[in-house]
Parts: C-alpha cells; structure tokens; sequence
C-alpha cells in the first residue's frame, strides 16, 4: 500500500515542528527523524514552504489556481484564433 502524500498544511506544522524542537536543543537530523520524514524530503519541503504561514499557503493555492484558469482561457482563445484565420484564408 502506497503512503499519501500530505498536504501542504501538513507540511507547514511538520517544518514548524522541526524549528520548535531545534530551539528546545534537539539536534536538526534527530528532529527530522521525529517527524517521520527523510533528511531529503525535509530540505525538499524547506525549499518550497519554508517560511510559509497557513495564510500564505492559502494564496499560494489561490493564486496557483488562477494562473491555470488564465492559462486555459488562453489557450482556448489562441485556438479560436487559429481556427477563425484558417476559416478566413478559405473564403478568399
């Protein structure tokens, strides 16, 4: 059975936790260990939500789903384009 991904809030906590027991003195691999995860992912995860809020993750998705729905728009309308100057060469 396969593990499930988890979700970008998940990982939010899951770094936040990794900062909350360095500063209680435990070391960075023993903490990343704690939390289930491999050294990789961690760094992996650092890079892409590092410093991240809840709130900023939200406009993150938000904004991400806004950038396809514009990327769609634009491909339909630069297919309706293509279609319209084909359909104009044919009459003339």
């Amino acid at each position: 059975m396969a593990n499930k991904r988890p979700k970008p809030e998940e990982i939010v906590s899951k770094l936040r936790q990794v900062e909350v027991l360095m500063v209680q003195g435990m070391p960075r691999l023993d903490a990343i260990r704690q939390i289930g995860v491999v050294e990789q992912t961690y760094y992996r995860w650092r890079r892409q939500y590092g410093g991240m809020g809840v709130d900023q993750l939200k406009e993150l998705k938000r904004l991400q789903k806004e950038n396809e729905r514009l990327r769609r728009v634009v491909s339909d309308l630069t297919l309706d384009k293509l279609i319209l100057t084909e359909a104009a060469k044919e009459n003339f």
